[in-house]
């Protein structure tokens, strides 16, 4: 992040704590994957700690009120979407992993799968993410990604290959 941008967000704000997940989308390199990471815990702490419609209801209320977090954030940095901003990431891998059963390989094929089609952005996801802005723009592509990977997870669950 330019320190420029650095110098207008600051982690005792929480609009931006949140938006830069916890910090972790301050990490110098690969700040996405890094907010993929941060985002485990709160899977972990939902899957063992709520029912599926609770986990569900976070999941909705952490997207949906990333819109806000992360526009707000992306218009105090005068920036559209910085890559600082992983609130997105956090809610993309909620989104993976609603329904499925928590172990070591789930989570880690729930991250893969998360990072790879966030990462390569296929077609609507790509569409999106260059003609949507805004809070709403800087969400779509990750929750659609997560959608995707929630439904490559429930195929590999059903074909039982995990």
């Amino acid at each position: 992040m330019d320190r420029h941008i650095r110098k207008r967000v600051s982690l005792a704000n929480p609009i931006h704590f949140l938006a830069l997940g916890f910090g972790s989308g301050l990490a110098p390199k690969a700040p996405g994957t890094f907010g993929t990471i941060a985002a485990i815990p709160l899977v972990c702490l939902l899957a063992y700690s709520t029912t599926l419609t609770g986990y569900v209801l976070v999941t909705l209320l952490a997207s949906l009120i990333g819109i806000w977090l992360c526009g707000k954030t992306a218009h105090d940095m005068m920036v559209h979407d910085d890559s600082s901003i992983v609130w997105d990431e956090i809610a993309g891998l909620l989104i993976t992993m609603i329904a499925v059963p928590l172990n070591w390989q789930t989570l880690l094929l729930g991250f893969v799968l998360f990072r790879i089609l966030d990462i390569l952005k296929p077609w609507p996801i790509s569409y999106l993410d260059a003609r949507v802005h805004g809070g709403f723009g800087i969400m779509i592509d990750d929750i659609l990604a997560g959608i995707f990977a929630l439904i490559l997870m429930h195929i590999t669950l059903y074909l039982g290959w995990l």
